[in-house]
């Protein structure tokens, strides 16, 4: 477990994840709300998330796309 845990790299919502995902703090918040987000990582009064499940949603997003145009 602790090789996994050093391999995790976590990133702030501002800017990093909106930069990535291209959506508004609070889009994000309605889509962790309804469950069609990765969830966040508390750290204080601060959160972040898990670089490679925001990875893997922008994949999962890119894949339905090419379904839907299929």
């Amino acid at each position: 477990m602790e090789n996994q845990i050093a391999r995790v790299r976590l990133i702030p919502l501002r800017p990093d994840v909106q930069a990535r995902t291209c959506l508004g703090k609070t889009r994000i918040y309605e889509l962790i709300a309804a469950g069609n987000f990765p969830q966040p990582v508390r750290l204080g009064r601060r959160i972040a998330f898990v670089e490679q499940e925001i990875d893997a949603w922008i994949l999962q997003r890119m894949a339905e796309r090419i379904t839907a145009a299929a």
